[in-house]
C-alpha cells in the first residue's frame, strides 16, 4: 500500500489546475478568476461539485432558478494572465495581486499579496501546518479548512451575527431558524446563511476574505477552541461532502466588500418609497375589525403629522381562527381588499403583503399542493410536515416547476390583483430538520440539506418574478426575512424578531455592520423591539432617533403585554418622535442617493467607522457608532438619561462638523457633543455636500474644508405616477480656496425629472464667498 500523500498536477487548462492524490483520493482544483480572486475545491472521488451555485453572480450576471453549474462558474470571469513554477515540492502561482504557494506533499497552501508599487510580498494567509484539511485528520472526518491565527488579526463579517463586531474568539453556527426574541450579543443561529468573513492584520494593514459556497449547515470557529498540538488556528466546517471556497484579497476593508458584493451580484436599486416609514405592528391585523383599525392608522399619522410611504401588511390578514393561511384572506377582518388597498394608495402608502413558505395541514390549498407534489417531502416520497409556528405543516418546494407557476399565480391573484405592491417574504427559514427530506431539483431529485440555505432565496425570487409579470414597468421592491450570499439581488431584508431592550439597540448596530460587510446592503432592525413588553418611552424615542439613518426603516411589533408600538403611543414624546420622523423624510433624498451609489459602485450604505477611515487605528476598537454613506457619523445614544455623548472623531484634513450646533471639530480626538431627547448626536465629515428635501425645493448643506480640496456628490431624486418612475440625477461638485466656496451643478442629460430648484446654505461660522456655477448666489434652478 502507497504512503506517498504527494497531490500530483493532472490539468492545466482554462485558468484552472487540477491536482489529485491517489492516496486520499481527493481532488483539488485551482481557479485563477481574477487577480485578487482565487477558488479552490476539494472534493472526494471526482473534481466535479454536483450541486450548483446560486450566490457566483460576478456583477450583472442573470441568475437562473436552477442556479449556475460549479464547472461552467469561471466562464463568468475575466480569467488574467499569470505565472506557475513547480518543484518537486511546490506549485506557484503568481498573479499582478496574488501569490499562492501550495505544498504538494501535504496539501498546505500560502498566500501572498503583491504590493502594487513596490511588488512586495506581504505574507497574507496559510493553512494549519498540521492538518489542515478533512481528509488529513481521518477518512470520515467532517468536511472542514484549517488554517493558522496570528496575534493582532480581526474578523468581520459572518453576514447576521450577534455579539462584537471583530468575531476574534468566537464560534458561530450557520443554519437558517426562527430566533424571535434573540439575544442581539449571544443568541446563535440567526435568520441568514453567509458563510463569508473579513480578516484584517492590524500589523500589515492587509485585508483579504474568505466565502465557502456551501448552503448546508456548518459553523465557523474563529479562535475560541484551543488544541496544544496544532498552534493557533481557526477553522470552517460543514455538513456538505466538499469544500469550495474563495480567497478575495483586499488589500483594504473597502475593497475586499465590494469585491465581494461584486461577486455575489449587484445590489438591487429600490424605489425611493421604500427609504420612507413604513408602518407595521401584528396587533392590526390579528383584531376583529383589521380593516377599519388600518384606517385608523392612517387617520393617526395625519394627527401626528407622521410622514408615512409605506405599510407591512402582517399576516393576521390571512387568519382562520387563530392561525394564519398564505394566499387567504380573512374577508371578515378585510371585507373589501381592494378598497382597502385603494384607501391607502390615496395617502400615498404603498402596502407590502406578507407571506409564508408553509400551509398548515389544515389549510384550504393543502390537498391540492400535496396532490400535486409541491412540497418538500420525506424519503418515502410523502409530504414532509414539519412544526410551523403552533401546528403541523408542509413546507413548499421551490425547486419544483409546479410549485413555482403556483406561487407566482397566487402571488398574482391574490395580492397584486387587489391592489398589493409588494411581497413581504417572511418565516422563511425553512426549518426542515429531516436529514433524508428531499426536493424535486427541477426534475433532477435532491437532499433538502445540501440545499437549504437557497431556499429563502428562491422563494424570493419566485416572488420576484410575480410581481415583474404583473406589472413589468414599475421597479419593483421586495422584503425577506431570511436569505443566503446575494440575496440583496433581489430584495431588502431586516435582523429578524428582535428583543425590546437598550442591549438590543446597541447589538443591532453591531449586527448592521457585520451585514453590510458580507454584501447584504439595504435592510434595518424592528424599531421598538418585536418580542417583549413596550419600550419605555426615552427607548423608544432613541431607538427611533437611531434607525432613520438605515435604508430600512419601520416600527414594528408583537408586545408580549398586549401594547402596540406605534409613534404616538407615548404623548409626552410624540412631538419629538413627528420631528424626528420629518427630518427622516426630509434625508430621504440623501438616503435614496446613497442607496443609488451602492448598486452602482458596490458599496454599503450603513459602515464602520474603519470603512471610511482604514488608516486610522482607533477606528477598529469597539464602538457604538456607524457612518451612514460617506459622510455622516451616526452617534447612537444607547444608554438611558444619556444627554451627552462622547464619540470619537476619525482622523480626516477636513474635520467634523455636529449636524446640529454646527460647531467644527479637529480629526483624530475624543469629543464630547450634546445628546437632548430632541435628536440623537451626528457628526458631518468636513468636505461633505447634504441634500435635504423641502416642500418646494432642496435646501443643499455645504461643510467645507480647507482651501484645495475638491469633493462630489450625486444627488438621485424620483417620482412616482401611475406605477412608473421618473428619475434625474444632479451631479455637484464643491471645490474650496482661501477666499471662495465654488459649487458646480450638472443635471445628468439622460434623466428625466420635473424641474428642481436647489437653494445652497453653509455653517454660520464660514464666511467664504458662494458661487454656483460661476454665479456669486446661494441658488440654482433646473
Amino acid at each position: 500500500m502507497t504512503t506517498d500523500t504527494t497531490f500530483h498536477m493532472i490539468k492545466n487548462e482554462m485558468n484552472a489546475l487540477t491536482l489529485h492524490s491517489p492516496f486520499y483520493e481527493v481532488y483539488v482544483s485551482i481557479y485563477v478568476l481574477k487577480a485578487d480572486v482565487i477558488r479552490t475545491t476539494v472534493t472526494k472521488h471526482s473534481p466535479e461539485i454536483p450541486i450548483h451555485s446560486w450566490a457566483i453572480a460576478p456583477g450583472d450576471t442573470e441568475m437562473p432558478l436552477e442556479g449556475v453549474d460549479r464547472q461552467e462558474i469561471s466562464e463568468l470571469f475575466e480569467r488574467p494572465s499569470y505565472q506557475l513554477e513547480e518543484n518537486d515540492t511546490q506549485l506557484i502561482l503568481t498573479t499582478e495581486k496574488i501569490k499562492l504557494v501550495i505544498n504538494k506533499t501535504h496539501l498546505h497552501l500560502t498566500w501572498y499579496a503583491i504590493d502594487n508599487e513596490t511588488k512586495e510580498e506581504v505574507w497574507a494567509a496559510e493553512d494549519r501546518s498540521t492538518q489542515a484539511y478533512f481528509f488529513q485528520i481521518a477518512k470520515k472526518a467532517p468536511v472542514s479548512h484549517y488554517l493558522t491565527r496570528k496575534p493582532g488579526e480581526l474578523y468581520f463579517g459572518l453576514g447576521e451575527k450577534t455579539g462584537n463586531v471583530n468575531k476574534y474568539g468566537e464560534r458561530y453556527r450557520m443554519l437558517n431558524i426562527d430566533a424571535m426574541g434573540y439575544d442581539a450579543e449571544k443568541t446563535d443561529p440567526l435568520y441568514k446563511h453567509i458563510p463569508y468573513y473579513v480578516t484584517y492584520s492590524e500589523s500589515s494593514g492587509l485585508a483579504y476574505g474568505l466565502y465557502y459556497d456551501d448552503y448546508n449547515e456548518c459553523a465557523f470557529d474563529l479562535g475560541k477552541e484551543k488544541d496544544n498540538y496544532h498552534g493557533s488556528y481557526r477553522y470552517f466546517e460543514t455538513r456538505s461532502e466538499f469544500l469550495d471556497y474563495y480567497f478575495i484579497l483586499g488589500p483594504d476593508v473597502p475593497e475586499v466588500t465590494k469585491t465581494f458584493s461584486w461577486l455575489t451580484g449587484r445590489p438591487a436599486r429600490m424605489p425611493k418609497w421604500s427609504y420612507g416609514y413604513s408602518g407595521s405592528t401584528m396587533t392590526y391585523t390579528d383584531e376583529p375589525r383589521s380593516q377599519e383599525r388600518l384606517g385608523e392608522f392612517i387617520e393617526n399619522c395625519r394627527t401626528h403629522n407622521i410622514p408615512c410611504s409605506s405599510f407591512h401588511l402582517s399576516s393576521g390578514y390571512t387568519s382562520i381562527q387563530d392561525k394564519r393561511y398564505v394566499f387567504h384572506w380573512n374577508r371578515e377582518k378585510f371585507p373589501e381588499p381592494k378598497r382597502f388597498a385603494e384607501d391607502f394608495h390615496k395617502e400615498s402608502i404603498n402596502i407590502i403583503a406578507n407571506i409564508k413558505p408553509s400551509l398548515l395541514v389544515n389549510h384550504p390549498k393543502f390537498k391540492e399542493a400535496s396532490e400535486q407534489g409541491m412540497t418538500i417531502k420525506n424519503e418515502d416520497e410523502e409530504p414532509l410536515q414539519q412544526q410551523f409556528w403552533d401546528d403541523l405543516g408542509v413546507y413548499l418546494d421551490f425547486t419544483n416547476e409546479k410549485t413555482i407557476s403556483w406561487w407566482k399565480e397566487n402571488v398574482k391573484e391574490q395580492l397584486l390583483h387587489n391592489g398589493i405592491d409588494s411581497t413581504w417574504n417572511d418565516n422563511n427559514e425553512f426549518e426542515v430538520w429531516d436529514p433524508d427530506a428531499v426536493i424535486d431539483l427541477f426534475g433532477k431529485k435532491g437532499r433538502f440539506q445540501d440545499y437549504r440555505a437557497i431556499f429563502p432565496m428562491l422563494m424570493t425570487k419566485v416572488s420576484l418574478a410575480a410581481q415583474l409579470e404583473h406589472d413589468p414597468g414599475r421597479r419593483p421592491f421586495l422584503v425577506t426575512r431570511s436569505g443566503s450570499a446575494g440575496i440583496g439581488r433581489y430584495a431588502q431584508t431586516w435582523t429578524g424578531d428582535n428583543d425590546t431592550s437598550w442591549h438590543t439597540l446597541k447589538y443591532n448596530i453591531k449586527m448592521a455592520i457585520g451585514l453590510s460587510l458580507s454584501g447584504v446592503y439595504n435592510f434595518g432592525h424592528d424599531t421598538g423591539g418585536f418580542a417583549g413588553g413596550a419600550p419605555e418611552p426615552e427607548l423608544l424615542l432613541r431607538w427611533i432617533q437611531s434607525n432613520i439613518y438605515y435604508p430600512r426603516f419601520t416600527i414594528h411589533s408583537w408586545n408580549d403585554d398586549n401594547t402596540v408600538n406605534e409613534p404616538w403611543m407615548y404623548p409626552e414624546i410624540t412631538e419629538k418622535v413627528s420631528g424626528t420622523m420629518n427630518w427622516h423624510r426630509r434625508l430621504s433624498g440623501y438616503l435614496y442617493s446613497i442607496g443609488n451609489h451602492s448598486s452602482t459602485d458596490y458599496e454599503p450604505i450603513v459602515r464602520p467607522v474603519f470603512y471610511n477611515f482604514p488608516k486610522d487605528p482607533v477606528t477598529y476598537k469597539e464602538n457604538d457608532e456607524f457612518m451612514l454613506g460617506g459622510d455622516l457619523l451616526v452617534c447612537t445614544i444607547v444608554e438611558p438619561e444619556q444627554r451627552e455623548r462622547t464619540v470619537y472623531l476619525p482622523t480626516h484634513d477636513g474635520g467634523w462638523y455636529d449636524l446640529y450646533t454646527e460647531k467644527w471639530y479637529e480629526g483624530g480626538q475624543d469629543v464630547s457633543v450634546p445628546a437632548p431627547l430632541e435628536y440623537t448626536p451626528v457628526m458631518v465629515k468636513g468636505g461633505s455636500i447634504l441634500p435635504i428635501e423641502e416642500e418646494t425645493q432642496v435646501r443643499v448643506q455645504l461643510y467645507p474644508a480647507a482651501a484645495g480640496t475638491s469633493v462630489s456628490f450625486s444627488y438621485c431624486t424620483s417620482t412616482e405616477a401611475d406605477g412608473k418612475e421618473e428619475t434625474a440625477q444632479f451631479d455637484m461638485t464643491m471645490e474650496t480656496s482661501d477666499s471662495a466656496i465654488s459649487v458646480s451643478v450638472h443635471k445628468t442629460e439622460t434623466a428625466e425629472g420635473r424641474p428642481q430648484q436647489f437653494a445652497f446654505h453653509m455653517p454660520s461660522s464660514e464666511t467664504r464667498t458662494l458661487w454656483i456655477n460661476g454665479e456669486e448666489t446661494a441658488l440654482f434652478h433646473t
